[in-house]
């Protein structure tokens, strides 16, 4: 059974493979089969959800989150704690552990800076505090598995938190010299161009892919757990049928000539 955790000190360490989730569902969403790989090989696995905390009982929520709320068919007082439930079933599928990081979602976090969509998909506020909560974590990780593969949001899609994790996690594992490597945050990276896009706005010239090859049973497992987050499915897909053709259709979509399925990374040159 894997372990699901607030407190990294009860983690065992010396992680092999570590993916940073922004929210309760990117790390199945985008790693779900490089997750469900690794841990048939014997390898370890943990996933940081890094915002995954709950609000103070007497928030009195934004207009824009309660119109979140809404679309997700969850009571306000009760949204992360349903959503830990959903990522706890997700990862359960996959085989991995968790750290629950104490960050806000940044409509909870600044509600009157990221007030709408238009600015949840703009760039981050200079001041948010999530840029040092991101850096004094990875800076926590690294020491207790110092040989760990960092997995990282490239930050396609451009939302205001996939943003700060990229940054903040991204300059400081570069000055440890750690092993990083980037995924393509999905669904967002399901539009037209959306992966080169950001690949253009970060430096195309500075990485390459890796591909991470699936079979039908690594892509069985990764859908099962991406069911889980059943609040999700229609925000996301359009409902809960759909959502397996679109995970097939883009596995298919990144494979190289000689794979059937595949996720695709990105690592600096």
């Amino acid at each position: 059974m894997p372990l699901i955790t607030e407190q990294a000190t009860a983690l065992p360490g010396g992680y092999r493979h570590i993916v940073l989730s922004p929210h309760l569902d990117d790390a199945a969403l985008s790693c779900g089969g490089l997750i469900a790989r690794a841990i048939a090989t014997g390898e370890s696995v943990l996933v940081v959800n890094v915002c995954s905390g709950s609000p103070s009982p007497d928030t009195q929520f934004s207009p824009f989150a309660q119109s979140l709320h809404e679309r997700w068919a969850l009571p306000p007082g009760a949204v992360v704690a349903h959503r830990r439930a959903e990522d706890a079933a997700a990862l359960s599928a996959l085989g991995a552990d968790a750290l629950l990081g104490s960050a806000l979602d940044a409509i909870y976090r600044l509600p009157a800076v990221y007030a709408d969509e238009a600015s949840l998909f703009a760039a981050p506020f200079a001041a948010d505090p999530l840029f040092d909560t991101v850096t004094d974590l990875i800076a926590d990780l690294i020491r207790r598995s110092p040989r760990a593969m960092f997995y990282l949001p490239l930050a396609v899609g451009m939302h205001v938190d996939h943003q700060v994790v990229f940054a903040a996690a991204s300059t400081f594992l570069t000055n440890t010299g750690a092993q990083v490597a980037y995924y393509e945050d999905f669904p967002y990276a399901r539009q037209p161009d959306a992966v080169e896009q950001r690949l253009g706005m970060v430096g195309r010239e500075c990485y390459t892919p890796r591909y991470v090859p699936l079979d039908e049973s690594l892509l069985t497992i990764k859908i099962s757990a991406i069911a889980a987050y059943s609040s999700q499915l229609g925000v996301l897909f359009g409902g809960a049928a759909a959502m397996p053709v679109a995970v097939t259709e883009y596995a298919a979509r990144v494979a190289l000539p000689t794979m059937r399925y595949a996720e695709r990374l990105w690592v600096r040159v």
